[in-house]
């Protein structure tokens, strides 16, 4: 198999054109260039450049190596920077979890840096809500969670609040009969069925009086508020993006409800290198 040097100086010398220009891209010399080629001409059993002009140029199958030695070059270069992560001890994998209460554009943005940043690295994102957000931080099964505030967490995990806000408020679809009230009030809110959020681990708590539909995700809950099949309590920002037009804001005392966004992590299994970076970029 050919060494990473002599791939590199082919590449050079098909890129820049001339053994010459390879050599002080490289820093080599112009016999050393030549050498590697010539050397990977032999190894391969090809003819990678025309010499006939005077000017060498790539053959057909220079071509067609050259695309290769360029694809082993990059797979080289991701594998050494991989290598390098794992050896300062950065995560082989980061785990996200969001509660749909966080408006993503701040997360979008920082995932572009963190992409840069740690471009091998995998990241996996969950979406879910309160209890099961904790869950998941607890159990190891998230390195970092951004949820909705909660007065009180659990001793084992640390948190802290993002510069971020999301407004609740009360929807239902344009046929629902409340969509036709101007001013709605909670004795009539409870003649209609609600649909609201229950986390899968804890799916009893604070159970609702009255006919009520439940659903682990606000995304769930807004495709049935769409059906028509209730009202429901839903971050405004993802009725925009997601709901814009089909859905009607309820003209409800103590609504729209400011809520609060916290980054949460685990002192028992806290967050390597990388989901620290992003925390920092996340609560700067």
């Amino acid at each position: 198999m050919a060494s990473h040097e002599v791939l590199q100086a082919f590449v050079q010398a098909a890129t820049q054109g001339s053994f010459s220009a390879a050599a002080r891209k490289l820093g080599r010399s112009q016999s050393t260039i030549s050498a590697a080629v010539a050397s990977l001409e032999i190894d391969l059993n090809l003819t990678l450049f025309d010499r006939t002009t005077r000017k060498p140029g790539l053959t057909p199958a220079g071509h067609v190596m050259l695309q290769r030695a360029e694809e082993i070059l990059a797979a080289t270069s991701r594998l050494e920077m991989t290598a390098s992560q794992l050896s300062q001890g950065v995560e082989a994998k980061l785990t996200v979890a969001i509660s749909d209460t966080y408006q993503s554009d701040r997360f979008e943005a920082a995932l572009s840096a963190f992409e840069q940043r740690y471009p091998e690295l995998e990241l996996e994102c969950l979406i879910a809500e309160c209890d099961d957000l904790i869950a998941l931080v607890q159990s190891g099964r998230a390195h970092v969670a951004f949820a909705e505030m909660q007065d009180i967490y659990p001793p084992d995990l640390v948190s802290s609040t993002v510069d971020e806000r999301t407004e609740i408020a009360l929807f239902v679809s344009h046929e629902h009969p409340l969509a036709r009230l101007k001013n709605v009030d909670q004795q009539v809110l409870q003649q209609h069925r609600e649909l609201r959020l229950a986390t899968i681990v804890n799916p009893y708590e604070s159970r609702a009086k009255g006919r009520v539909w439940s659903a682990p995700s606000y995304l769930m809950l807004l495709e049935m508020a769409q059906g028509g099949f209730g009202w429901a309590p839903l971050p405004r920002w993802l009725v925009g993006r997601f709901g814009a037009g089909t859905l009607v804001e309820l003209d409800v005392r103590g609504y729209p409800k400011l809520v609060f966004v916290d980054a949460l992590w685990s002192r028992l299994h806290p967050p390597g290198p990388a989901g620290s970076w992003l925390l920092s970029k996340m609560l700067e």
